[in-house]
């Protein structure tokens, strides 16, 4: 197992009152160094911008990481919930680092299982736009370098955080290599993932009823999309680990606890032993309130180290 973070993802600064704040951050490393104080960080490097043109267009890829800012406490706002600071295109390029390394660690044999403790998160980032807290697209670049420099052909993305992650899903729309499958709440923002989406073929998507709980999200995972996972075979798992279903999450309306998350995360690197030599790298996404975000990170961790 191995722990990536990057000092430099504290530096990406929205501003006062965005939900997606350092803490985040601060709150899950602090948790998982307590809980397990003999584990080792690994500092993810930067990406380059070749592995971001991988998934995203050149005038996207030239918009994070060329603006320029006046002075330390500027800011540019794409829109009115995802902003650049002058610390962003550093922390964007250590995210998506960090699942570009830990896709070569464990595709190369270093170790079985890789989480990402990086911000800003990425689901929301198509190829061509910017949204949802999101700068670049980290599982996407992190897909991209497996099928390009590792020759997969059967990449799972696994994705539950509470919000539909509509960039991922059009990065891959046309690409068979890649399948897709997501639960999330709907009505919620971005108003994608209908379950008639379905893409080539490659996209799950499972809309969640607001209150909905753990027995309905374990039934539906159990029932219907990690069966579907066995069968696609995936030579790697990766996983959008999103905490925002969690009860107490101020974004959502999901009632999930950190139970829920360990047993998916069990289920999720038992499909891997089977067809993929166990290897999954898992790179956080949402998660709003601190204390559940610390007890989810907490959960999932133990999951990939216990299982």
């Amino acid at each position: 197992m191995r722990l990536y973070t990057h000092p430099a993802c504290l530096e990406h600064r929205p501003g006062p009152g965005n939900p997606e704040s350092p803490a985040r951050l601060e709150a899950v490393v602090e948790a998982i160094s307590a809980r397990w104080p003999a584990e080792r960080w690994q500092h993810a490097p930067a990406a380059t911008r070749a592995q971001m043109m991988r998934v995203h267009r050149a005038d996207l890829v030239a918009l994070i990481l060329d603006s320029r800012f006046r002075d330390a406490d500027d800011t540019l706002h794409i829109d009115p919930e995802t902003v650049l600071s002058p610390g962003s295109a550093d922390a964007a390029l250590h995210a998506a680092g960090a699942g570009i390394h830990a896709v070569d660690a464990v595709l190369g044999g270093q170790t079985r299982r890789a989480f990402c403790a990086v911000r800003p998160p990425g689901h929301h980032a198509s190829p061509v736009q910017a949204m949802g807290f999101c700068l670049f697209n980290n599982i996407a670049v992190a897909a991209a370098h497996a099928i390009d420099m590792h020759g997969l052909t059967r990449v799972a993305i696994v994705d539950f955080d509470v919000h539909h992650g509509n960039g991922t899903e059009a990065i891959f729309a046309a690409d068979a290599r890649v399948l897709y499958l997501s639960t999330h709440q709907s009505p919620l923002f971005p108003g994608t993932g209908a379950a008639s989406d379905v893409g080539i073929g490659n996209a799950i998507n499972r809309p969640l009823a607001p209150q909905t709980g753990s027995g309905a999200f374990r039934g539906l995972w159990s029932g219907d999309l990690l069966p579907a996972l066995g069968a696609f075979r995936p030579q790697i798992v990766l996983v959008s680990a999103g905490f925002d279903g969690h009860r107490r999450d101020p974004l959502a309306d999901l009632q999930l606890d950190a139970d829920d998350f360990a047993w998916l995360t069990g289920e999720l690197v038992a499909i891997a032993e089977r067809h993929a030599c166990g290897q999954l790298v898992s790179m956080l996404e949402g998660g709003y309130d601190l204390k559940a975000l610390q007890e989810c990170a907490i959960a999932h961790v133990g999951a990939l180290l216990e299982n």
